[in-house]
This record gives structure tokens, sequence and C-alpha cells, in this order.
């Protein structure tokens, strides 16, 4: 089956991509939920139609996400945080708190852009490494540094 998918579908395609799934899939699910529709040949001249129009914005969506991304590339985010005497946090580090150190270092990231390489959640103290998803293929890698409080 042949649909055109309305949202990104993690591990299946990006908005606006036309993909082949098994009928299941895309008859049970993608569709009812909103997620694809249907690629008929009238919605595949629809769908060309809207790209062409949609070609100039995406430049300057693409533009302005390669511009973040170097900007991230390669910073150490600090987050500080209650630490026992043995090394291990009270609770654990996970993307919110690496947004919300983002944020106060000036840089608007969504909380679900970033994935900390190797685990979840960080549950002791060090440097880990972390990637930003900026816009589709364009991704930055940060190093996310956790230190005790005072």
């Amino acid at each position: 089956m042949e649909i055109i998918l309305k949202q990104d579908v993690k591990n299946l395609g990006h908005k606006d991509d036309i993909v082949v799934v098994k009928d299941g899939y895309g008859a049970n699910f993608l569709i009812p939920q909103g997620m694809a529709i249907m690629a008929t040949p009238t919605a595949k001249k629809i769908h060309a139609e809207n790209m062409k129009q949609r070609a100039h914005k995406e430049a300057k969506i693409r533009e302005d996400a390669e511009a973040l991304a170097a900007k991230l590339e390669g910073i150490t985010v600090k987050v500080a945080t209650k630490v026992s005497s043995t090394g291990k946090i009270f609770g654990s580090i996970n993307n919110i708190q690496v947004a919300d150190a983002l944020a106060a270092m000036g840089h608007e990231v969504d909380r679900k852009n970033i994935t900390i390489i190797g685990e979840e959640n960080i549950k002791e103290v060090g440097t880990y490494d972390a990637v930003i998803k900026c816009y589709r293929e364009t991704k930055a890698n940060i190093k996310i540094e956790v230190v005790g409080e005072e």
C-alpha cells in the first residue's frame, strides 16, 4: 500500500514522504490515526503541487536548522544536581534537564529532539554524549557534563 505521510512517523519517514507500507499497517493504524492518506493518483497530483509551493519555505527552514546545528556543535552543557557521597545522583538526568540547561545558555531546543547516546537517563556524575536533531538529517553533537551541586 502506498501512502502519503501527514506527519513525521518514527522509523518510517517524514511529513509529505510517499512510502510503501504493509496493507494492515496503513489501513488499520496510519490512516485512522490521521498520520497518513492513501496515495491515489489525485492525491499524488495535489501532493506534487503542494511540494512545489513548499520548496522555498523548506530551504529557509533547512538553512536555520544548519545555523543552529553549527552553533550547538561541540558545546558542553553543565547540569548541576544533588549527588551522594559515592557519586550517584539522587534521581536522574534526562533530556528535559538538558533542554532546560540549553535554554539557560540561550539555545531553545525541544526536549524531544535530544537523544542521550547509550542511555535514557543519566544516573552518575560524569561526561556524556548527546545528539540534537535540528531538522531531518541535520544534527549536532554535544557533551553533557553532570556535576554535583554545592
